[in-house]
């Protein structure tokens, strides 16, 4: 028998879990289905208890024999190639090992279509955007024996409301359904009618309702001393989420918030509930790891803004605080779930910003401070780029695009230039080999910068260097010449190369670089031969900035002909990079590879067989799907091939062309140049595999 499958963790039931009638209709709908693949998407706005209706429905279809049950964090497109690729690690479908996720997420979505007679159910929790979902939907209707697909979102739009969807609108309790719960919540503190008066009170919203019961019981107070205190704390002028709340809703719900708010800041340590929220109010709702509001920039910032100021805030008063907050139901803080701890609702995060911008005179310099302070803890936890990081980094790129988006031009300074974060946070994507995903992002970043600091501010013309390379880096290389053609003439334009002189040597060199690139390895030596003497008298000979140009001019004499005065010029760049910057820093790997390369072209395949132990070291510092890794593969192939390996430098290259395809594309220039390669050394095996 074949073992079942679970991925992803399933909400825990909510306390006094109501099985409402909108349950009910999603197991009539899910019956009518038979043996169809059913989708049905539960629409409805924040707070009304989506997930948890759709986590009921999926721990009933786990007990009554669901055999591959998939819990998918949908918002966004990366977090659902994610559990699809965990899930066909799961079933077997890829190796354990297996890099891609958006190929193996593929291979479970041609499971579910055509390969398996198993039921399965996908729980899409949270869909934020039609598009993250396009190419992305489990096949409806193959399934022999029955695929289900439930989607939780608060999106009321055509593109979820298909034909082939079952669309259920989930709004609030109704009045039996807010009396049951509030029964088995309050007990003996409220009669039937204190419930009906509470749950009218609070428009049967269940998440108002969640808040109010506990409230009332930790305060332990009556029903309607909290609709008292409700009255009394009501919001003006809130605007609601637009599309999903009515004033009326979002005035009660604001104010409940309060009320818990207030609540739990009276608890121990006394001061430090709001403040903390307020912090997580301007990051990722989806997860902010526990270090960052642990952080001393989160630390020195909470000690100073704590109405109580006995003693300075650490760590483990910060614990508490988020457990304070957790428990009345204002966050949700899991121990368990690394990296991303804490999560908080949308709603909560925006009534908390909102309040705090609405206090008189002091809300807009403390909403300045939150953010500097959200900035300066990101950076601070921010791991080194390395492979074993890089679920940390993601995450953390997560935070920085919502704290973006929450401060606004609170984060924002002309005098200061471009955020820290902002820009650390997309180099983090260029660090890590992922170019084609780092595009959107400093045109994204490149967009905001414009608008807040002008075209012609030197951090704009940082973040369009950044955009030219990875443009080059991902494939373009025609479009990363003319970028940086345009680049480099706005430089000289508006830059001092006295003030400004690495910007403008920086640009230079990409712009030298791409020439070659693109073929004309002469005029690129030469340029690079008539800046180097002016930029190292500039920057001192152990400048990085300088060593990379080095390399770059061994490298373009090479490519130009000269193999012998590349490797002589190598040689001696190498040993200083090795003394400056270390043996392990990417820079001195890529030049290392560089000789091994020209010592192979001037006849010395002894010297070239290096690249077995550089590749080893790429492997383990930059990553398995770093370009400059594949690079070295390549390099280690084809010197296997040159010294009368053919079959095995065959193979070589056809386990690089799956992972250059993969990663790079199968139109990037270097797949490309890969692909001719196995051809080649097919050929010199006299077409034998």
């Amino acid at each position: 028998m074949l073992e079942r499958i679970r991925v992803g963790r399933i909400p825990r039931p909510a306390d006094c879990f109501q099985d409402r009638q909108v349950a009910e209709r999603m197991r009539a709908a899910a019956g009518a289905g038979e043996t169809v693949a059913l989708t049905q998407v539960l629409a409805g706005m924040g707070g009304v208890g989506k997930t948890q209706l759709a986590a009921a429905y999926a721990r009933d279809a786990w007990k009554t024999g669901v055999e591959v049950l998939v819990w998918v964090n949908a918002r966004s497109r990366d977090g659902i190639i994610s559990a699809y690729a965990e899930t066909a690690r799961e079933l077997g479908l890829v190796p354990a090992g297996h890099e891609d996720a958006r190929k193996a997420a593929e291979k479970f979505l041609v499971w579910a279509e055509t390969t398996t007679d198993r039921r399965w159910l996908v729980v899409l929790d949270d869909v934020q955007r039609p598009a993250d979902v396009n190419g992305l939907w489990p096949p409806a209707g193959t399934s022999a024996a029955g695929g289900r697909v439930v989607v939780t979102t608060r999106l009321r739009e055509a593109a979820l409301a298909r034909a082939d969807h079952h669309f259920l609108e989930i709004g609030i309790y109704t009045p039996q359904e807010a009396d049951s719960y509030l029964r088995a919540r309050l007990e003996e503190r409220a009669d039937a009618a204190d419930r009906r008066a509470l749950a009218g009170g609070l428009g049967h919203l269940p998440l108002a309702l969640a808040q109010a019961a506990a409230y009332i019981a930790n305060m332990e107070i009556t029903p309607g001393d909290y609709r008292n205190l409700l009255a009394t704390e009501l919001l003006k002028d809130v605007v609601p989420e637009e599309g999903h709340l009515t004033d009326d809703h979002q005035q009660i719900v604001t104010a409940t918030w309060n009320l818990s708010i207030d609540q739990a800041d009276a608890a121990h340590p006394a001061g430090l509930a709001k403040p903390v929220l307020q912090l997580a109010s301007v990051l990722d709702s989806a997860g902010i790891p526990h270090t960052v509001l642990s952080s001393p920039p989160a630390l020195d910032h909470l000690t100073s803004h704590q109405p109580i100021r006995a003693q300075a805030v650490d760590a483990a008063m910060v614990g508490k605080a988020l457990r304070t907050l957790h428990r009345y139901s204002l966050i949700d803080h899991d121990r368990s779930a690394i990296h991303h701890e804490v999560r908080v609702h949308q709603l909560v995060q925006r009534a908390t910003r909102e309040n705090l911008a609405a206090q008189p005179d002091l809300g807009p310099e403390l909403f300045a401070a939150l953010a500097d302070t959200a900035a300066d803890a990101l950076l601070h936890v921010w791991p080194e780029a390395k492979p074993e990081f890089e679920e940390l980094s993601r995450i953390l790129r997560a935070n920085t695009a919502a704290l973006g988006q929450a401060a606004g031009t609170a984060l924002w300074n002309s005098a200061d230039g471009l955020p820290t974060v902002l820009i650390h946070a997309a180099d983090s994507l260029y660090q890590a080999g992922q170019f084609t995903t780092a595009i959107p992002v400093f045109t994204d970043l490149h967009a905001t910068a414009l608008r807040h600091l002008g075209p012609d501010h030197p951090d704009v013309l940082i973040v369009r260097n950044y955009l030219a390379v990875c443009r080059g880096l991902a494939g373009d290389v025609a479009g990363a010449i003319v970028a940086f053609h345009e680049l480099f003439a706005d430089a000289m334009r508006v830059l001092d190369p006295g003030s400004d002189p690495d910007l403008i040597v920086a640009i230079t060199g990409n712009l030298v670089y791409w020439l070659g690139a693109a073929g004309d390895s002469a005029g690129a030596a030469a340029a690079l031969e008539k800046l180097l003497p002016a930029v190292t008298r500039a920057f001192g000979p152990d400048d990085h900035l300088i060593l990379i140009q080095r390399s770059l001019l061994a490298r373009w004499r090479g490519e130009a002909g000269d193999a012998a005065a590349a490797v002589t010029a190598t040689e001696e760049v190498l040993a200083d990079m090795e003394r400056v910057l270390g043996p392990d820093h990417r820079d001195t790997l890529i030049a290392g590879g560089n000789l091994a390369r020209w010592r192979g072209e001037v006849g010395d395949p002894t010297g070239a067989a290096t690249f077995e132990a550089l590749l080893a070291d790429m492997e383990r510092v930059l990553g398995p799907d770093h370009l400059e890794t594949l690079v070295a593969r390549s390099s280690v192939a084809f010197w296997r091939g040159q010294t009368g390996d053919a079959p095995g430098a065959a193979t070589s290259f056809a386990e690089l062309l799956v992972d250059a395809e993969r990663v790079l594309g199968p139109g990037h220039p270097r797949t490309n140049s890969i692909r001719s390669s196995l051809a080649y050394w097919r050929n010199q095996m006299g077409g034998q595999e």
